[in-house]
């Protein structure tokens, strides 16, 4: 069996989703005539823009699973919530600590996979990193004075380096080529609507529809044609009650800058640089979530990356916590969802994996444990994934029911889900 791994945020899971696995199969069984298993690495109560997760982790890794994966791990919220790199790192470091993974696909707005190998070489030349450290000390954001450089280097086309997509996929290439060399690249040309597009439709982004969920009276016509089945129902059965929304998050966060004194804000992960004194302005000034991080951007602060310090904040993500979890890369890997195929990979796992694999919580951490301070390494990284859960709750509206404001890691088990062989 061919085992396929993708690094996704399924938020939620949508149409393009299952276009993606569909092909990824066909590619694979073209090319080695081989049944296919595919290993999804999924964030959790967060995005990588520091977004709350609409769905809980578990329901859409459940959707995966009946969308067309076999299994579903979490990426630990250190590298989930982070910038292109780290995400990309992160994820790719838990597939090849799994032993088990032969290819890593991932779509890109490039139909072609040479640019993006190029790029990924051209980032790591020492020149372009010696170049790049100079722009940054003189100001400028990473994402503009990488494309400026790469366009100079390598005279790539600065469309391509814009491209969301086609960065991630970079950042895969360059993340293989450092500690997975083992693992093959296959990229899947995106196909439907941009990144940004709001547009609903057949292949409508997940941006478009997570605008939709937004809204009082969402148009849920229009929505049934950009979401499987499963994925439609599950979104009609949580609306509005279980649907989570960050901007919920904007009195906790006023409550936790009351409580903090200028050190402790300035070791927060995110908070270097002066930032910190910029937070405390701008929220004295804002009276929403998007007004303080729309305030807070400037040209080398990028909305992105000033709303990934909103649950880093919240959560107390150390500076040196964050360091240390790119140096050693995740330390488990925690399972979400899994079908009968899924099983069969977990006992791969637990014999070639270098990583260990987490199916219940409790038996690394419990809550009584979480209290404490001389946690071990993995401790302490399973620790924020399971407040990153909880703080996810503070999101959603007062009409939750108690069930999904009192859900944890501690007491939720993985999804077990019988579906038809997909190889």
């Amino acid at each position: 069996m061919h085992v396929v791994g993708v690094i996704a945020e399924y938020n939620p899971f949508h149409q393009g989703h299952a276009y993606q696995l569909g092909a990824i199969r066909q590619a694979i069984r073209a090319r080695f005539h081989d049944d296919v298993a595919i290993v999804a690495v999924m964030s959790g109560s967060f995005t990588q823009r520091g977004e709350a997760a609409v769905l809980d982790k578990w329901r859409r890794a459940d959707l995966a699973v009946r969308g067309g994966c076999q299994l579903v791990l979490e990426l630990p919220f250190l590298f989930a919530c982070r910038s292109a790199q780290d995400f990309a790192r992160g994820g790719v470091h838990l597939l090849q600590g799994l032993g088990c993974i032969d290819t890593l696909a991932f779509g890109a707005e490039s139909p072609d996979l040479a640019p993006l190998m190029e790029a990924a070489r051209a980032i790591d030349a020492p020149e372009t990193q010696a170049a790049l450290h100079e722009a940054l000390r003189a100001g400028a954001s990473y994402a503009k004075a990488l494309t400026a450089i790469l366009q100079e280097a390598s005279g790539l086309a600065a469309d391509l380096l814009r491209q969301p997509n086609n960065i991630l996929a970079i950042e895969y290439l360059r993340a293989i080529r450092g500690y997975a060399q083992g693992i093959e690249p296959l990229l899947i040309a995106r196909r439907g609507a941009g990144y940004h597009e709001a547009s609903l439709g057949p292949l409508a982004s997940a941006s478009a529809i997570r605008g939709e969920l937004a809204k009082a009276q969402p148009d849920f016509a229009s929505l049934r044609d950009s979401l499987p089945e499963a994925t439609y129902a599950a979104i009609r059965a949580a609306f509005p009650a279980e649907i989570a929304s960050t901007e919920r998050l904007f009195r906790p966060l006023l409550a936790r800058l009351l409580t903090m004194q200028g050190r402790e804000l300035e070791a927060i992960f995110g908070l270097q640089e002066g930032l910190a004194n910029r937070l405390l302005v701008k929220s004295r000034q804002s009276q929403t979530l998007q007004e303080l991080i729309a305030g807070m951007v400037t040209s080398r602060y990028p909305a992105s990356r000033i709303s990934r310090i909103i649950p880093h904040l919240l959560l107390g993500t150390g500076e040196r916590a964050a360091r240390e979890a790119a140096e050693t890369g995740p330390l488990y890997a925690r399972v979400l969802a899994f079908d009968e195929v899924g099983r069969e990979l977990l006992h791969a796992v637990k014999e070639r994996g270098t990583l260990p694999l987490i199916t219940k919580v409790s038996a690394a951490l419990n809550s009584r444990e979480r209290l404490e301070c001389d946690l071990s390494p993995l401790q302490a990284m399973l620790a924020l994934d399971t407040r990153a859960t909880e703080l996810r709750a503070l999101s959603l509206p007062d009409s939750a029911p108690l069930a999904a404001l009192h859900q944890t890691d501690f007491i939720t088990s993985p999804h077990f889900i019988r579906s038809a062989h997909h190889a």
